[in-house]
Formats: structure tokens, C-alpha cells, sequence
């Protein structure tokens, strides 16, 4: 995202915080080129060259140097890895991220509505389409968890230590600890945490991701219903903890495990559904990058990218 006028931004941010203005959620910044992507996950290499991948096939790739203009490029996987079939032809949900001098992504291969599903490991000297190798199952589920593996996102705490949240429906949101030099669970503590579900009503959260900003740790995901076009009703939520496996509580005190969240965006316009999110901080601040169907274009599912601003103790995009 590029901003064209400084007057924008802080009107955008004062309407953010109004609940139920019609403008309080911030249009996505400007992007072209191939923008068309599901469950963005983005990293910025030391050179200066975003690289994001996302949801289908052997995980979708796009590039930019400008975080405006993106082009498409080979997916991260030549040749699928053999173990892909037990579950899947395709993976899903990406999450990308940069560790001890090497690529990390985590993914997820399953089929839609299904919970025998798996997260898969693949790691890179580059980042590059065709550089992955493969490390095989981190986590799985079957038709018999209460549970779905899929949607990973990697956190590594000031500490040292690494933590796997991941989840959709069925119980919600988990979360387990990472071995670092492996990246799979750490074997001297296999504890699933919960750190959120929706026990009554739908079941319909997924997609975590968090991050630590001023002392709190932060929960993002996604609510309700997506991958339906223009009848999409998902939608970001966010909650806070003091400690990494929570408990997260929206603003204002409900438990994320209890069917809270705190909106951060919604539909609105042409910007329908918007979630899959995933959170990078660039040298002009934290980033939300995510898709949402657009409503003038037949649903499409494009690329949205906006600044969060954290002055309030809570993320506001604009």
C-alpha cells in the first residue's frame, strides 16, 4: 500500500473507530498487475523483492519491488510432494516467514469442508519458486479430531521459542509448540492449547495469525464464511493476551474462546469477505495482507493490502 495524501489517512482513522459508520473500514491500498490470490502470506527479502504466496496448486507465487505491482510467477513447488495425495492434490493457506538464515513455509493440504487434513513443512535458502524442499507432515488431523489441521501460521517469540497456531471450524483455533531446530512439535510438550472457538451458533473461525506489539500478544482470524463469491461474509477479528497461548479477549473482555473478537475489517462496497490474513511488518509499518471477493468484478478473489496502526492498544487498518 502506497499513501497518496496525507489528509487521507487520519480521516480514514477517525472513521475506523466509529462502529457502524459506513466508511469505517479503509478501501485496499493500490495493487495491480496479478492480484488475483487466496490466503496471502508475504515477506520482504533483504534485497528489497516481496514474495507472496497463496492458496492452490503447489502454492501460487506473485512478486513485486514495489508492493504496487505484482506479477505471477511458477509455484513454490515443481513437482508435489508424494505424501500430498493421502489428503489432497492441492495445498492451501501458506505461511511464509524467515529463520536462522533460511525460508520457512508452513501450509496445509486438504480438500473443502473436509478435517483429514495435514500442515506440511517446506524450507528454502532463497525463497524462490522451485527452491523448496519438502520436510514433510508437521501436524495432521482425520475425520475423527475435533479439530482441522490446516491454516498454519509460525510465531517466535522474544524468548526463543516457536508456537504453530492453526485451526477452522470444528473446535476453533489451536495452537502447539515448535521444536526450532526441526520446526516440528516440540516432544517435550505435546499440549494442543485452545485460543479460540465459536461454541455456540456457527462453528465458523479460522485462519490464525499472530504477532506482539507493546507488551500484548495479538490473535487475527477470520469469521464466517468464504470462498463463496459475492456471498461471502467473512470477515477479520482480533484479540489480545498476555501470554502466548492466551486466554485472548476482544476490547471488550469477551474470551475468543468464547465467540468473541474485535473487527478489524469487514465487507464493504465492492470489497466483499475480506480475510485470510496474514500480518508483515515493512519499513513503513505493520501490514494486513489478505483477499476479498470483489463485488465488481464477479467475486473475483483479489489481493488487499492496508497499514494497521496500533496508538489505541488495538490494530486499525487504514
Amino acid at each position: 500500500m502506497r499513501r497518496t495524501s496525507l489528509l487521507a489517512v487520519p480521516v480514514a482513522f477517525l472513521l475506523a473507530l466509529i462502529p457502524g459508520t459506513a466508511s469505517a473500514y479503509p478501501n485496499p491500498g493500490t495493487v495491480t498487475g496479478a492480484t488475483t490470490i487466496h490466503d496471502p502470506t508475504m515477506i520482504r527479502t533483504s534485497a528489497g523483492r516481496y514474495l507472496l504466496y497463496g492458496t492452490g496448486g503447489g502454492l501460487g507465487y506473485r512478486t513485486s519491488t514495489d508492493r504496487i505491482a505484482f506479477t505471477a510467477g511458477s509455484d513454490a513447488f515443481t513437482t508435489k510432494p508424494g505424501w500430498w495425495s493421502s489428503y489432497a492434490t492441492e495445498a492451501w493457506a501458506p505461511d511464509i516467514s524467515y529463520q536462522g538464515g533460511k525460508y520457512l513455509m508452513y501450509y496445509a493440504v486438504s480438500t473443502f469442508g473436509s478435517n483429514k487434513s495435514a500442515i506440511g513443512l517446506a524450507t528454502s535458502s532463497t525463497g524462490l519458486p522451485g527452491s523448496w524442499t519438502d520436510q514433510g507432515t508437521v501436524y495432521t488431523s482425520t475425520t475423527s479430531s475435533d479439530y482441522n489441521a490446516i491454516d498454519p501460521n509460525l510465531f517466535v517469540d522474544s524468548d526463543g521459542k516457536w508456537w504453530l497456531s492453526f485451526g477452522s471450524w470444528w473446535t476453533g483455533l489451536k495452537m502447539i509448540q515448535i521444536n526450532p531446530s526441526t520446526g516440528k512439535q516440540l516432544s517435550t510438550n505435546t499440549t494442543r492449547y485452545a485460543i479460540a472457538s465459536r461454541p455456540t451458533g456457527t462453528k465458523a473461525v479460522e485462519a490464525p495469525y499472530i504477532v506482539k506489539r507493546n507488551g500484548y500478544y495479538y490473535l487475527f482470524a477470520s469469521y464466517d464464511t468464504c470462498c463463496a463469491g459475492t456471498s461471502s461474509t467473512y470477515k477479520v477479528k482480533v484479540g489480545r493476551a498476555t501470554g502466548v497461548t492466551g486466554p485472548y479477549v476482544d476490547k471488550n473482555g469477551v474470551s475468543m474462546t468464547n465467540n468473541g473478537g474485535t473487527p478489524v475489517l469487514e465487507s464493504h462496497g465492492r470489497y466483499i469477505g475480506p480475510g485470510g490474513q496474514s500480518i508483515m511488518n515493512d519499513s513503513d509499518g505493520d501490514l494486513i495482507v489478505y483477499h476479498y471477493y470483489d463485488g465488481n468484478d464477479n467475486g473475483t478473489p483479489k489481493l488487499g493490502v492496508n497499514l494497521l496502526n496500533w496508538s489505541s492498544g488495538w490494530p486499525v487498518a487504514y
